[in-house]
């Protein structure tokens, strides 16, 4: 019998014929297709149900198939902070998807904190995802930095926040800045015009801070106020940079140029505008001189500049733009916030402000002397001269009550880490590799399990022993973050926060302007989103 081995044999199919060929190919199209349908929906049933599984978990954030937990976050996006902290106060962890599968996990124990930050810190850096979501704002500066590039940039910035010369420099900047602060509420107070505390706040920071990083007088507190382009641009990239944790698409969206993306990069342009004019004429000024950092001015940029051995050393103009912005955000921002809140805060409990004025009478008492230069006629300028760097160590319970607003204020309240491989936190909690574990600072300044019963109330005694003030541990206590990665501008932070609230308290009295909404902004800082105004009176 002859056997065929590739038979042409026709074969009735439908309303033709086909060879054997094609119908087996035929058929094996048939198959595949419904191989593919039936594999399709296998993994979608498994998609689902892995999403049915998860919103089953305890902490669990609302999650939507494809879009994870993003509408959950729009709904309640000017609620944010409040959101987090009742999730928080019911289950240990919360559990959110960001969109397409990023997961995130939110922390507010201090065990969980030391271990992500201290314990096991070479597993959570900052990571890709963080990053691209802050890089045009913050650059490669110390904030957004992981690995070799983070540790050079500490190690720069951690020589130059130790010199005595920037100390000495910051102090007077912000003593003056601060005298000048105080004559422009004193004019608001003859008028009881209201003023917005906030505004002026960052005001005061931003021409403190560009003194000392840029060694620029912008003029943000002349008697005019005049509008200031950068603070505006700055603040916007801000709030635009941290929208993208609920904008799926701003990756289509920026590199179509289009949107809130357009509007970022419009801000971020102006500013660079600034940074780098700025730059370009600091680098002419040294190449004019001698380049020598033990006699350079003693601002910021000057000494990053001079700190190399050789001029061909030098950093690179993006590099020094990035440094300075990131010096602007810490020392601007922060700052400003905490000043603001602080306002609110002595506004609502009056008898913490009157101590704080005893405080500052009796410093101003003990700091005089019989040789004093100050104009006898000039009141601030006779209080300036009693705060210096070393005077103000000595307000401890204005140290409490700053510290007591930044613990149920902090001017970073969320900060993420993406997980570099697998691990299990001490609470037998599993972390996948990439997934972003976020430290809560403002829900755990409300957590009665780690501040006790009076949690939520603003009590400075809390710091205070045998009329001493207390420190706590920097995982309980994050405003300052910890670990490795400690702020390293603490000190100076405090340094004008002291000078700044010790003018204000010693020569007016606050008063809140009714019926405000004040709740904060939802940024990569705690800013006030409407600001705080209050009706200041003469002492």
């Amino acid at each position: 019998m002859e056997v065929l081995t590739n038979p042409k044999v026709a074969v009735p199919f439908g309303d033709g014929a086909y060879s054997l060929d094609r119908l087996n190919w035929v058929s094996a199209a048939v198959l595949s297709r419904e191989v593919a349908v039936a594999a399709f929906a296998i993994l979608l049933v498994a998609y689902f149900a892995s999403v049915y599984k998860k919103n089953q978990r305890p902490g669990q954030l609302r999650t939507w198939p494809f879009v994870g937990s993003v509408p959950t976050l729009a709904a309640n996006w000017t609620e944010l902070y409040e959101l987090l902290t009742r999730l928080l106060e019911k289950d240990e962890v919360v559990w959110l998807d960001y969109a397409f599968g990023f997961e995130g996990l939110y922390i507010a124990d201090p065990t969980l904190t030391e271990f992500v930050l201290k314990t096991n810190f070479p597993n959570y850096p900052k990571g890709t995802p963080v990053q691209e979501r802050m890089r045009e704002l913050l650059g490669h500066g110390i904030f957004a930095a992981d690995g070799q590039q983070w540790k050079d940039t500490r190690k720069v910035a951690s020589l130059q926040f130790s010199s005595a010369i920037l100390r000495d420099f910051s102090a007077d900047v912000f003593k003056e800045r601060s005298m000048e602060l105080a004559r422009i509420i004193s004019q608001f107070a003859q008028s009881k015009r209201p003023i917005d505390m906030q505004d002026l706040f960052m005001r005061l920071t931003l021409d403190a801070t560009c003194k000392v990083g840029f060694g620029v007088e912008l003029g943000c507190l002349t008697p005019s106020l005049p509008d200031v382009p950068f603070s505006r641009n700055f603040d916007l990239a801000n709030e635009l940079s941290f929208h993208r944790y609920i904008d799926p698409f701003w990756k289509v969206k920026k590199f179509l140029n289009v949107g809130s993306e357009r509007l970022l990069k419009n801000c971020v342009d102006a500013m660079d505008e600034f940074c780098y004019a700025v730059i370009k004429k600091r680098r002419l000024e040294l190449d004019s001189g001698v380049r020598d950092s033990s006699k350079c001015a003693p601002d910021l940029l000057s000494r990053f500049m001079t700190m190399m051995e050789s001029p061909e050393e030098i950093y690179s103009d993006k590099a020094l733009r990035d440094h300075v912005v990131n010096f602007i955000i810490a020392g601007r921002d922060t700052t400003a916030i905490t000043l603001s809140w602080f306002t609110y805060m002595i506004c609502l409990h009056p008898e913490v402000a009157e101590k704080i004025y005893e405080e500052v009478t009796e410093l101003e008492r003990s700091e005089s002397s019989a040789d004093s230069v100050g104009e006898q006629d000039d009141r601030f300028a006779k209080f300036a001269e009693a705060l210096t760097f070393y005077s103000v160590g000595k307000l401890q319970y204005l140290h409490a009550a700053l510290t007591e607003t930044l613990r149920l204020f902090p001017p970073v309240p969320l900060n993420g880490k993406i997980a570099e491989r697998d691990d299990w936190l001490p609470n037998g909690v599993r972390v996948k590799k990439g997934t972003m574990v976020t430290y809560n600072s403002y829900a755990m300044g409300r957590l009665e399990r780690v501040w006790g019963p009076d949690a939520k109330e603003y009590k400075p005694e809390r710091w205070l022993k045998d009329s001493g003030f207390q420190q706590t541990s920097p995982f309980k206590f994050l405003s300052f973050h910890a670990g490795s990665r400690m702020c390293l501008g603490k000190e100076s932070a405090y340094l004008q926060m002291k000078m700044a609230a010790a003018f204000l308290i010693k020569f007016f009295k606050f008063e809140l302007v009714p019926n405000q909404d004040i709740r904060p902004r939802v940024m990569f800082v705690l800013a006030m989103a409407e600001g705080v105004k209050v009706i200041a009176t003469p002492r």
